[in-house]
């Protein structure tokens, strides 16, 4: 077999082949037994017709077409190999000549990843936000958990925000009541935001028993986006207490005796909150500036089918009805213009980053472990509230465990970005890596942690 690459442009090749036919004798044999077994002839049983007869039955052509159909995709997966050709998508095959007894010659046109010059990862700078833990992210931690203990206790006053209050409420669309709209005994906190719009500034100073009316532009129903008047009536009315902040509610609400063991506690969680906190806004940062620094040329058929899923996965939430879609963009604010001109953008960002990383990854020969990829599937199995082998299963009905290994190996390679790049934080203090992200994982420490999770399994 001969092979030769042409360069159509930095994304694209198109590959030509040519085949001996004494290369294809067992692609030949089984095509007989294939086309055997789907013709009757008299004297033979099924599939046992020699080629010869068979020929003379059907003829010469019908042979050729399931030669080619099987030997074309063999034949490119064969000159990919051997020319090491690193190829993206799927294949156009164009069939330019078959001369029955001498050879067969096609051609495969192909996107593939372009050649990629990536910086010195040394030189990458990036700078990230402080993350002092201050006495105020210490009270609102505070607050939030007196919060999850506090008391609610009725009371015969005006409404205030921040008062938990039961409501019966109903609406009508130019005189006509809308059905779904209509509601009893509803429990609301007022100012969370979490009904319709106006209804806050009607409930506060209301009474019980008082009925408050207002108008409200509907956002949901077959009525979204056009205005409701909206009745309100107010059953009862409690204020939230809080406990103290003392050393009682301290041993109520935590495993501590005293308040001030409970906010060390705090300072220290939140601590290591806002060090995660940091090491993800490094990790995008560094991402940032190493796509900024590299040019690359995209394949334009891989940024389609990036495009086409984003596409599909917006129109699915709702049942690929194109006149709700553009209702969902009305209510965004947003033309299909400017949607379509973000998808694009995104999925060009989505495609470059997937290039360089893969190229990242092949300079340094990353490779993925058994127990990095495990890990990553039980991740993503806990993400769908599913079980790790069902996870699997989907991921190998769909076609994704590649995917989910290339993600992995992608992941590994920003990480080794990120550990070379200089990352400081706004006081111009340099980061300690180790720190944010944990040792660079290697085999010897890779086993060891095996063999710690092993004996804690144990």
């Amino acid at each position: 077999m001969k092979s030769t690459v042409e360069h159509l442009s930095p994304t694209r090749v198109r590959i030509n082949v040519e085949v001996p036919f004494d290369e294809l004798k067992s692609d030949f044999d089984r095509a007989y037994r294939k086309l055997a077994k789907q013709v009757r002839i008299p004297g033979f049983r099924p599939g046992k017709a020699p080629a010869r007869v068979l020929e003379s039955r059907i003829g010469r052509a019908p042979v050729l077409d399931e030669v080619v159909q099987e030997a074309i995709p063999a034949k490119y997966l064969e000159a990919v190999t051997s020319g090491e050709i690193r190829t993206l998508g799927r294949p156009d095959f164009e069939v330019t000549k078959i001369e029955d007894g001498e050879s067969l010659a096609f051609t495969a046109e192909v996107d593939v990843r372009p050649e990629i010059t990536v910086p010195a990862f040394g030189e990458l700078s990036v700078t990230v936000d402080d993350q002092e833990v201050t006495d105020e992210d210490v009270d609102t931690q505070l607050d939030d958990l007196r919060a999850r203990f506090a008391t609610l206790t009725g009371v015969k006053r005006p409404a205030q925000e921040g008062d938990f209050v039961v409501v019966d409420l109903s609406a009508s669309v130019d005189g006509e009541e809308v059905e779904e709209a209509k509601t009893t005994g509803l429990s609301y906190e007022i100012g969370s935001g979490q009904l319709v719009e106006g209804i806050d500034e009607a409930l506060v100073g209301a009474s019980e028993g008082e009925t408050k009316n207002f108008t409200t532009t509907l956002v949901a129903g077959e009525h979204a986006g056009r205005d409701a008047e909206v009745t309100v009536t107010l059953n009862s009315v409690k204020e939230r207490q809080l406990p103290d902040l003392d050393d009682e509610f301290a041993q109520l609400a935590s495993e501590f005796d005293t308040l001030e063991e409970l906010k060390a506690d705090l300072r220290t969680r939140l601590g290591r909150v806002k060090k995660m906190q940091q090491g993800v806004q490094a990790r995008d940062k560094v991402l940032e500036a190493l796509l900024a620094s590299v040019d690359v040329p995209l394949p334009e058929a891989v940024v389609k089918s990036e495009i086409e899923a984003r596409e599909h996965d917006a129109v699915h939430a709702l049942d690929h009805d194109e006149a709700r879609f553009a209702q969902w963009l009305e209510e965004q604010g947003q033309t299909r213009e400017q949607f379509d001109t973000e998808v694009r953008e995104a999925s060009e960002q989505a495609v470059k980053t997937q290039l360089v990383l893969d190229a990242i990854a092949d300079a340094e020969q990353l490779s993925v472990t058994d127990q990095e990829l495990t890990e990553r599937i039980i991740y993503q199995a806990q993400r769908f509230g599913i079980s790790p082998d069902e996870y699997v299963k989907r991921a190998q009905q769909s076609g994704q465990l590649g995917a989910i290994f290339a993600d992995v190996r992608r992941g590994k390679a920003l990480a080794s970005v990120v550990r070379q790049a200089t990352v400081t934080d706004s006081a111009g203090n340099a980061l300690d890596l180790d720190e944010l992200f944990g040792e660079p994982r290697t085999e010897a420490n890779a086993e060891e942690k095996s063999t710690e999770d092993s004996a804690t399994a144990e």
